[in-house]
């Protein structure tokens, strides 16, 4: 029995582990789960954090001097890209090994700032998009590390308002950001320093009506984008990127898909037999919980009347993914 569980992928496992005890048995033993972020939250005075396992809830301390006075960017793979407004700083730092890497000084004003790949790896690139609306312009910004300055692009802006309401996201060698505004795709490529749009975003006609009223989260998983719109007051709505149009996802196609957004990063987690077909917000701080959404239930956990004056996403939480040994490091 456990060498047939072995190979099912992990929806045929959760069905037929549901027959009986013994299979069930059988295929929780050989199954093969992803591991999931942890909630990463930071007082808004001070250098001390609390990292927190979402589905244990087991909370840790950390004092982190390294990052007294600078704030979070941007957060992918276990790194933190962080600023120091009043000393103009930006660098990397992990809480688990408390590793810094530094980059050169940037004294031009950004909107949104991310990097490709963690510092560690050649193919790292940071990314650091600012909007003038007055003068129409796009001015990106890119650095690595070990580099001794950023390279500034300037590019016209055909649009009086970019109201992005999403983070920047990397996917197939691409900077990747929507507008919901204007419903338009953008992307950067840094090797070519190429910026591009795709007007043709094809949302429903309805959703540009209260898009300001909404919270956007744009992911990507296994070569495919993905975007989130929501608030307290309704289901989520998810759609895929196909042949560059948005496609509305019912429940049922989700097929498992776990979304952990935060006012910083969005991950998605396709092998999460506990938290399937969820969206995982970030929270902490208030009975020590964070707020899901089921999309099989079709409702939010803890009540949408136990959350509706709070935010979903408190800009001093985050997701973060930990490394294999956590607990070392703890």
């Amino acid at each position: 029995m456990e060498i047939i569980m072995s190979r099912l992928v992990l929806k045929d496992n959760i069905c037929a582990s549901a027959a009986c005890k013994s299979w069930l048995d059988a295929g929780v033993f050989v199954r093969v789960v992803e591991k999931h972020p942890w909630l990463f939250y930071m007082s808004r005075r001070g250098h001390s954090l609390k990292l927190v396992d979402p589905f244990q809830w087991k909370s840790y301390t950390l004092e982190l001097p390294e990052i007294a006075k600078s704030t979070v960017c941007y957060s992918r793979e276990g790194w933190l890209l962080m600023h120091r407004s009043n000393s103009k700083d930006i660098f990397f730092f992990s809480p688990f090994s408390r590793e810094l890497i530094s980059l050169p000084k940037f004294a031009f004003p950004f909107n949104e700032i991310a990097f490709s790949y963690p510092p560690t790896s050649d193919n790292c690139v940071v990314v650091a998009l600012n909007f003038n609306v007055q003068h129409r312009v796009t001015t990106i910004s890119t650095c690595h590390p070990g580099a001794t300055e950023w390279i500034a692009s300037v590019f016209p802006a055909n649009y009086q308002q970019f109201s992005m309401k999403t983070k920047i996201v990397y996917h197939n060698d691409r900077f990747y950001c929507f507008n919901v505004g204007i419903e338009r795709l953008f992307s950067f490529h840094p090797s070519s320093r190429t910026w591009k749009s795709y007007p043709h975003a094809n949302l429903d006609p309805t959703l540009t009506q209260d898009w300001y009223k909404k919270e956007h989260f744009l992911a990507e998983t296994k070569g495919e984008l993905f975007l989130m719109l929501t608030n307290l007051n309704e289901e989520p709505m998810v759609y895929k990127l196909v042949s560059w149009s948005w496609k509305k996802m019912s429940p049922s196609e989700l097929d498992g898909l776990t979304f952990f957004v935060s006012f910083y990063n969005s991950e998605l987690g396709t092998n999460l037999p506990w938290v399937r077909n969820n969206v995982c917000f970030s929270r902490f701080g208030y009975n020590r919980r964070h707020v899901s959404y089921s999309f099989d239930q079709s409702r939010y956990n803890p009540s949408i009347e136990w959350n509706n004056e709070l935010d979903l996403c408190p800009p001093q939480s985050l997701w973060i993914n930990p490394p294999n040994n956590v607990l070392d490091y703890l």
